[in-house]
């Protein structure tokens, strides 16, 4: 995806009234409003009309922070950004070429992201002076010249979606919460989106209240007729259908897929999945989908806090089945010293870690990656586990089962992190295959050895001891944070055995990097630029490569999903470029690593500004690298 605004194909005319329809490759749409104005579901329905059409897409949610922030203010916006394009796309676009805002508030944080003449929808019923005094306006923005740099259209909105709903006698608040259909259904005309899937969602969602259903339905529709009748809107928008290989593809979400992927890890590996948590933003959805999945064996513990979430699950693991837990970074930290026993006693358990904006409280509604050196050192005494990242929204479904096969082939603990971006994100998933997938072996001792015995810390060649199940007769074992003699499991607290299992423990994790994917380059296999990176960051990453490919440029993308141990080909991958450039949503703790281990100058691009990185700003700091 370009970084610039997108260059018209083609125009004809054969659109709607003789009008002007043109062709572009890719369009980028926000919807802003009050946290009340149902921006998020307007976006989601355009979101899922753009993916049965056939575009490919990708969108970026953004939360108010607060839960409750008065109405009208700038910490109440919520907004939705979505990216659909007629190519094969990363991101959710870096500007915006269509703003539509419903009121000033979410109008004066979100303009600076809409390009130069781009378009600019307003709903004029909420510039009172009440509401612009809530955004901090001394006067109207729509009638000082400010906004003469973009194409505005004023619709009063909220009147024209009361009058389309005025004889169904709902009251003034049950009409006005259609109005994010009425805009939607102008957009979708803008940019020939077809109205019938969000229709049949509208006819399902309220078929118990006929009166709401047809409000809905008519504001869609009058918000379309109202876009085909406006002579301020001469040109309608079309964005072919992507060319995507074949395949059978749903709109998902990085905690959908994330879900989805426990389930059939637990189904793969003939185990019942315990989930263990404590709600916590942008963690808790994660919980409220496996909640509705008891069918396929799950059961969901909603715990009172983030250290009894972390006992349960391994308690869970300790009695034979997945014990999972779900949290963010402030979670993280309450479950350390637990973490840390799931660490003593070798049991396979998969902490999956959301990442949001910190500290403490810090952003919980906006992304980051900054738990990575908590996640790898955030526990006291030596204490090693696998850490392994997801990517994109879909590729938490495979590296949900990835965690669960680490976890129960080498008997640890294993984090999984994501962030918000990829949680609440969305993108095109091809689901066909997936009953294709392998088996996650798993075996428990079933008697003692010839002597009667079962040494519960003796371990195979990859220093992996048993999972003994809690009352197989004959195996009966000691488990607990004290340190442990090897093969005996016995208390010991002599210093040569505590040297030992620390250093056994340790290259436990280490040989992991035996049995998990080589460091794969997207690009030359050497060069100027060695762009590497970790988690959400992968769509900005690989568009900007792809860019600076593009001018000519030997660079190259290394996307790491594996953080301890990193992929055994590390070293060699990063000395075959001449520079290493790391960009993160941290202050560099990825560098910090490479620089660590591998002694590499690599050289940091930091960003914590609760957003992910923008296409423009990896390109220009790649070009920066070239110059050097």
């Amino acid at each position: 995806m370009s970084t610039t605004a997108p260059v018209p194909i083609s125009n004809s005319t054969n659109g709607h009234n003789g009008r002007a329809v043109q062709e572009r490759q890719s369009v980028v749409i926000r919807f802003a409003g009050d946290s009340g104005d149902g921006m998020q579901l307007a976006g989601t329905q355009f979101t899922n009309a753009s993916a049965i059409f056939g575009n490919d897409i990708s969108t970026l949610p953004d939360f108010p922070a607060e839960i409750r922030a008065p109405a009208g203010t700038l910490a109440g916006v919520s907004g939705y950004q979505i990216n659909f394009s007629s190519q094969d796309i990363h991101t959710p676009g870096d500007q915006v070429n269509t703003l539509v805002v419903m009121n000033p508030a979410a109008l004066k944080t979100n303009l600076k992201d809409l390009e130069s003449g781009g378009i600019l929808i307003v709903n004029s019923d909420s510039f009172g002076t009440s509401d612009l005094h809530k955004a901090g306006y001394e006067k109207s923005p729509l009638d000082d010249g400010s906004l003469k740099g973009y194409r505005m259209i004023k619709v009063p909105i909220t009147s024209l979606n009361r009058k389309a709903v005025a004889d169904l006698k709902l009251s003034t608040r049950e009409a006005d919460r259609c109005k994010n259909f009425f805009a939607l259904g102008l957009v979708y005309w803008l940019y020939e989106r077809p109205t019938e899937p969000t229709l049949r969602w509208i006819k399902d969602k309220f078929k118990k209240n006929p009166a709401v259903q047809e409000a809905n339905v008519r504001a869609l529709k009058a918000g379309y007729n109202f876009g085909d009748t406006i002579e301020a809107l001469p040109v309608q928008y079309r964005v072919p259908k992507a060319k995507i290989k074949p395949g059978k593809y749903r709109k998902v979400t990085g905690n959908e897929a994330l879900s989805l992927g426990l389930v059939a890890a637990s189904l793969l590996a003939n185990k019942p999945l315990v989930y263990c948590s404590y709600p916590i933003t942008p963690a808790s959805d994660i919980l409220h989908q496996l909640a509705d999945m008891k069918r396929f064996g799950v059961r969901t513990f909603q715990a009172e806090d983030e250290i009894a979430a972390m006992g349960a699950a391994i308690g869970a693991s300790f009695g034979g089945t997945l014990g999972v837990t779900g949290t963010s970074g402030p979670g993280v930290c309450l479950k350390s010293e637990a973490i840390g026993l799931a660490v003593m006693t070798e049991i396979p358990v998969v902490i999956v870690d959301v990442q949001r904006g910190g500290p403490s409280t810090g952003l919980p509604t906006k992304t980051e990656q900054a738990d990575l050196l908590q996640a790898m050192f955030g526990r006291n005494g030596e204490c090693p586990v696998a850490i392994i990242a997801a990517s994109t929204p879909a590729d938490c479904y495979r590296m949900a089962i990835e965690a669960v096969r680490l976890a129960v082939r080498f008997m640890t603990p294993v984090f999984l992190l994501t962030d918000g971006y990829l949680a609440n994100g969305s993108e095109p998933w091809d689901i066909s295959g997936l009953d294709q997938q392998e088996a996650i072996p798993i075996t428990h001792p079933s008697k003692p050895n010839q002597d009667g015995q079962f040494m519960p810390y003796l371990r195979d060649e990859r220093l992996v001891r048993p999972w003994a199940i809690p009352g197989t007769p004959g195996l009966e074992h000691r488990v607990g944070g004290i340190e442990k003699q090897d093969v005996t499991g016995n208390v010991n607290y002599e210093p040569e055995n505590h040297q030992h299992m620390v250093n056994i423990r340790a290259q436990k994790i280490a040989n992991i990097a035996n049995e998990i994917p080589e460091l794969e380059v997207a690009g030359p296999s050497e060069g100027d630029v060695l762009v590497c990176g970790w988690g959400g960051t992968y769509g900005s990453l690989a568009t900007a490569v792809e860019e600076a490919r593009a001018q000519g440029h030997k660079v190259a993308h290394a996307h790491f999903r594996y953080l301890n141990p990193f992929p055994r080909n590390t070293a060699d991958v990063l000395k075959r470029y001449k520079k290493i450039l790391v960009p993160e949503l941290n202050g560099g703790q990825l560098c910090w690593l490479l620089r660590a281990k591998f002694l590499v100058n690599a050289h940091s691009l930091s960003k914590v500004q609760g957003k992910p990185f923008l296409v423009s700003e990896i390109v220009s700091e790649i070009n920066d690298l070239l110059s050097q």
